[in-house]
């Protein structure tokens, strides 16, 4: 019986044996790849270059889309089973076009991790008006997804993994000024909404993608040292957040409880591979396992209910067919 997890219904741990600490080797152990087709977008830099490694090394073919290819040849050298393509998650007709190289290549996709994502950027809009928060991190899965959907399909027993964050706890989405075009823009605003809205439509997906064999998961990797995702932020806002003293310097506490990339990239590479997730999806999944519902009104483990909620969804999914011109017909 087909089962869904709006108002979070399903969001309970599944006794995975990994926790904050467990590693991308760790989770792939025993795990053969071979045959199998990968996508990770953001793949040559932070946890997506780490989840390109490890499904590469359990033996997937990676396609890697870029938008600076020149880079991405150099972080990924020395890597084998990598492909790489250009693709910009700003530019709808990138995306279109990588879609369309691979679909016309009529390989299946078994695996599609939405990795590449922004954060704390000043108020930056595509050229369709769209903040570059909500156009990069879910507008952009969205159509990918969309654009990818007959290759998934045909891979009989497709994984789609979105990469979301705590941060949805941020803000829920904001129908009535998603753009911030009658509110004051403020950057943590933006990325929350982007990532709330990211969880719901892995639900959403999910629900509609179970009759034609694919499972879709949203994922929080952790806080994590080493990656390029604050690299447009203030000293002020990590002041602000409590991450830096008033010097700038890392507050003993906060460096304790950062991830490794290895350890950040986790959560990612095992729900794309768990045998343990072959009978559920829609779930929201953080330190390799199914995080449960967050309770309190502050920001704590676990996912906010907002974020599973059913009318959101399903009215997420309409607003986006409708601003990205696609239809999206499971």
């Amino acid at each position: 019986m087909r089962q869904n997890n709006y108002q979070g219904a399903l969001q309970q741990p599944v006794g995975s044996g990994f926790n904050a600490k467990s590693t991308t080797t760790e989770v792939i152990k025993g795990i053969d790849l071979s045959g199998k087709i990968a996508i990770v977008t953001g793949g040559n830099t932070g946890i997506g270059l780490e989840t390109t490694r490890t499904l590469a090394a359990a033996g997937a073919t990676v396609i890697v889309p870029a938008r600076d290819i020149e880079k991405a040849k150099r972080n990924l050298e020395g890597v084998d089973n990598v492909e790489l393509e250009p693709m910009d998650l700003m530019n709808p007709d990138s995306i279109d076009a990588f879609a369309k190289k691979f679909i016309d290549s009529g390989r299946p996709l078994h695996l599609l991790i939405n990795n590449a994502g922004i954060m704390w950027v000043p108020l930056r809009r595509d050229n369709r008006g769209i903040e570059s928060q909500l156009a990069t991190n879910y507008l952009a899965q969205f159509q990918l997804t969309a654009r990818l959907w007959p290759a998934l399909k045909k891979a009989n027993g497709a994984r789609v993994v979105n990469v979301s964050s705590q941060g949805h706890q941020f803000a829920p989405f904001n129908f009535d000024d998603p753009n911030f075009i009658n509110r004051e823009y403020e950057t943590l605003q933006g990325y929350g909404q982007s990532k709330t809205a990211v969880n719901l439509f892995s639900m959403e997906l999910d629900n509609r993608a179970q009759s034609s064999n694919v499972r879709v998961y949203s994922v929080h990797p952790g806080s994590i040292a080493g990656t390029e995702l604050g690299r447009e932020a203030s000293l002020e806002l990590f002041q602000k957040m409590g991450f830096l003293d008033a010097d700038g310097n890392l507050l003993p506490e906060v460096a304790a409880s950062l991830k490794t990339i290895p350890q950040g990239a986790a959560t990612t590479v095992w729900c794309a591979t768990s045998p343990k997730l072959n009978a559920i999806g829609g779930v929201y999944c953080e330190d390799g396992e199914v995080a449960e519902l967050a309770s309190d009104t502050n920001m704590s483990a676990g996912v906010k209910s907002y974020s599973l909620d059913e009318v959101s969804a399903r009215r997420l999914w309409t607003w986006s067919e409708e601003l990205t011109g696609i239809s999206f017909k499971i």
